[in-house]
C-alpha cells in the first residue's frame, strides 16, 4: 500500500507492507536513522517520535495508521541549523552515552518541556519513565532536562 506522510515538516510516500512498523518505515525507507530500533515491544522508548504532537513509541504504530499524518523525529527538533535546546543540553551536560536511547530521551524531554516549562524532578522522571538507559545512572540526563528549562 502507498502511504503519504510528513516527516519533520517535509511530505513523504512510501510503499509500505500492512504490516510494517512505523520505525522500519522511518528508518529504512525515508532515511531517518535517529530513532533506534531496540526493543520493538514498545518497552524501552529508544524509537520514540512525536506523531500529530503526542508521544508514542514508532515500533508500535503501524506506518498506514501514519497515512496522512504529521510526524517529528529526533531529526527534526532542530530549527535553522541550530540543535534544539534538549539536543544541547544534552551535550553540554554529558548526558550522552552509547547513544542508543538519546534520541528517545531527547524526543520526551522536547514533549515535556513544550508541556511544563519549569517541570519538578518527579515530573521529568514521569516523563522519561518509559525510557530505558542502560548506560547511566539517569543523573546527567536529569541535569540535562533541567538545564534545557532554564
Amino acid at each position: 500500500m502507498r502511504i503519504s506522510l510528513r516527516v519533520n515538516g517535509e511530505a513523504h510516500e512510501a510503499d509500505v507492507w500492512e504490516g510494517e512498523s512505523l520505525l522500519y518505515v522511518l528508518r529504512e525507507r525515508l532515511g531517518y536513522p535517529g530513532s533506534k530500533n531496540a526493543c520493538e515491544q514498545g518497552e524501552c522508548g529508544s524509537c520514540s517520535v512525536m506523531l500529530d504532537g503526542d508521544l508514542v513509541c514508532a515500533c508500535l504504530v503501524l506506518a498506514a495508521q501514519a497515512d496522512g499524518h504529521d510526524l517529528v523525529t529526533v531529526e527534526g527538533l532542530a530549527e535553522d541549523g541550530r540543535l534544539h535546546r534538549v539536543q544541547e543540553a544534552f551535550v553540554a551536560a554529558g548526558a550522552v552515552q552509547c547513544g542508543f536511547c538519546t534520541p528517545g530521551l531527547v524526543v520526551a524531554a522536547a514533549d515535556l518541556l513544550q508541556r511544563t516549562a519549569d517541570p519538578s524532578d518527579d515530573e521529568i522522571r514521569e516523563a522519561l519513565s518509559g525510557n530505558l538507559c542502560r548506560c547511566t545512572g539517569y543523573a546527567k540526563i536529569f541535569d540535562a532536562v533541567r538545564m534545557a528549562a532554564q
